[in-house]
């Protein structure tokens, strides 16, 4: 099902600026028993992304009543939620622009993450690198150009994700999933502040992985460095966490993290 402004309905006018120039954000959320799982934190990142793109005129507590009603018809779903700027101004200029678009979709939680969780993903690496900007940085911005190549790619494979360097061939992240590597006690992540989406799955197991006893660093890193880790995770709001278990000619057995924070869920 698809909601606009409220309203079933799968169209939206042509001149939305979401269609012109990818001039929104966006979020993705799991649903379970009729609701939104963190719903707040979901409603937080919408307002930051629409913060960093200066849209103004949302009305918060429509798309908050929205959310919630979309929900109630899906017991285990995917709710994804589009803020777009709305219609008017000309060329790229927002002037003249009324209130934003509020765009709600609900589909079926994929099966394929329920596979995954017992035989482990196999990642590859991209030769689609992505950009560096600190401006868009963080947030799920409509401009997904880069994700749809990478996934492109990935699907001339026989992996179930990709590994995603930046311009300057450092870590970021994978396709639609953030990441995760272990030495030891001490858990890195790639640092995003020029690149990537940070994932409210990868802020609360960064906290959790701490509450656990582990030592978290994000950093920069080139890919020669997971050849040193004792174990891979890849995150986002729907796996929640899953285990790697090769990427490249790598393999890893170790999934002591993974069962640790699969617990706490």
């Amino acid at each position: 099902m698809k909601w606009v402004n409220g309203r079933v309905e799968s169209r939206i006018d042509t001149g939305d600026r979401a269609v012109q120039f990818g001039d929104g954000c966006f979020t993705t959320a799991r649903v379970r028993n009729g609701l939104t799982e963190f719903a707040a934190a979901h409603l937080q990142r919408l307002q930051q992304g629409c913060e960093r793109l200066l849209i103004t005129q949302v009305n918060w507590a429509a798309l908050e009543q929205e959310m919630a009603t979309a929900a109630r018809y899906q017991q285990d779903g995917v709710l994804k939620v589009i803020i777009s700027r709305g219609s008017g101004g000309r060329g790229y200029s927002a002037t003249g622009c009324g209130d934003a678009t509020r765009i709600i979709s609900l589909a079926p939680y994929p099966a394929h993450y329920h596979r995954l969780r017992q035989s482990g993903v196999k990642l590859a690496l991209s030769p689609v690198r992505l950009g560096k900007n600190p401006l868009l940085a963080g947030i799920k911005h409509l401009n997904r150009l880069e994700q749809v190549l990478i996934r492109s790619h990935l699907e001339q494979t026989d992996a179930d994700e990709a590994l995603v360097l930046d311009t300057d061939g450092m870590l970021v992240e994978c396709c639609a999933a953030n990441l995760f590597w272990r030495i030891g006690q001490q858990v890195y992540t790639p640092d995003l502040s020029s690149s990537g989406v940070n994932g409210i799955q990868r802020q609360r197991v960064m906290q959790q992985t701490k509450a656990l006893g582990y030592r978290l660093t994000e950093v920069r890193a080139d890919p020669d460095v997971l050849a040193d880790a004792e174990e891979l995770l890849i995150t986002n709001t729907l796996m929640p966490v899953l285990p790697v278990s090769q990427t490249e000619q790598r393999c890893y057995a170790s999934h002591q993290l993974f069962h640790l924070l699969n617990s706490l869920e």
